[in-house]
């Protein structure tokens, strides 16, 4: 064999070594990336699912306690206004996670809707019948947990989000991130009354 054909198979024999090596490590972090995105997407569903069981128990909770407190229809005004606005976001496509603006008009709207509920639940300070009602008892056991549950996902949402999102800001991960259309995805930073659960004292 000719020197110079045995050097061309040693040069085309390294660039496929190396070209295997970028194709292993491309495809690699690419389908990591992709495995990641899809947690993320999937926690985002169980944020959502909480929100809809959550949307789920208003009209039986505001049926209840009108039956005691008729005259208080500020609260059933503005429960329902909000419930309306976030009624158009509970399934709202996962999209938004990658728009700032979009995420914290969705975050507003559902904590707007948390903040309805607060002082819905505050009123039944003043029925004494209603806080025995064994319906509204239940009703509001249920809205509690949900609201913690609500809590506890947005958690894992954000636990999701922030690994994704530190992975495909690594270098070099951070070049088949941006080429590959992968982007960062928004974290829930939900006020402190939002936060809580609806609290009624007994």
């Amino acid at each position: 064999m000719k020197k110079g054909t045995k050097l061309l198979l040693i040069v085309l024999a390294a660039i496929a070594i190396i070209g295997l090596s970028f194709y292993r490590f491309w495809t690699g972090n690419y389908n990591r990336m992709v495995e990641m995105d899809e947690t993320v997407t999937s926690q985002w569903a169980q944020v959502q699912n909480q929100y809809q069981r959550r949307m789920d128990l208003i009209p039986n909770l505001v049926a209840t306690v009108k039956a005691y407190a008729s005259h208080e229809s500020e609260v059933y005004e503005n429960v329902a206004k909000a419930r309306a606005a976030a009624g158009g976001t509970v399934n709202i496509d996962s999209n938004v996670l990658d728009d700032p603006e979009s995420f914290k008009k969705y975050q507003q709207i559902q904590n707007n809707l948390s903040s309805s509920l607060q002082r819905l639940l505050m009123i039944t300070e003043n029925y004494p019948a209603l806080k025995a009602d064994s319906n509204f008892l239940a009703l509001q056991d249920q809205l509690e947990g949900t609201e913690n549950r609500i809590s506890t996902e947005r958690k894992r949402f954000n636990d999701a989000a922030q690994q994704y999102n530190t992975f495909i800001r690594q270098f070099p991960r951070v070049i088949i991130a941006n080429m590959s259309g992968f982007r960062a995805k928004q974290y829930f930073t939900a006020s402190d009354a939002a936060q809580t659960a609806p609290q009624v004292s007994f």
